[in-house]
């Protein structure tokens, strides 16, 4: 069998999902809550796995 390893992008997805089916009151502002969660456990997996530069993001906001 040929195993592929889990990137932390799709990590830091299921987990954002995961925290945010424990917050979920539910409705549409529950479904907004789980889609937020999720894209921030993305962005911080997409870091971590070096496809996304946060530090860079941050220190252009401050140029203004």
């Amino acid at each position: 069998m040929n195993h592929t390893p889990v990137s932390n992008t799709v990590v830091g997805l299921l987990a954002g999902l995961l925290l945010a089916l424990a917050g979920i009151i539910g409705g549409f502002s529950g479904l907004l809550f789980a889609v937020l969660l999720g894209a921030f456990g993305a962005a911080i997996g997409a870091h971590r796995d070096g496809h996304l530069d946060l530090g860079a993001l941050l220190r252009s906001r401050g140029r203004g």
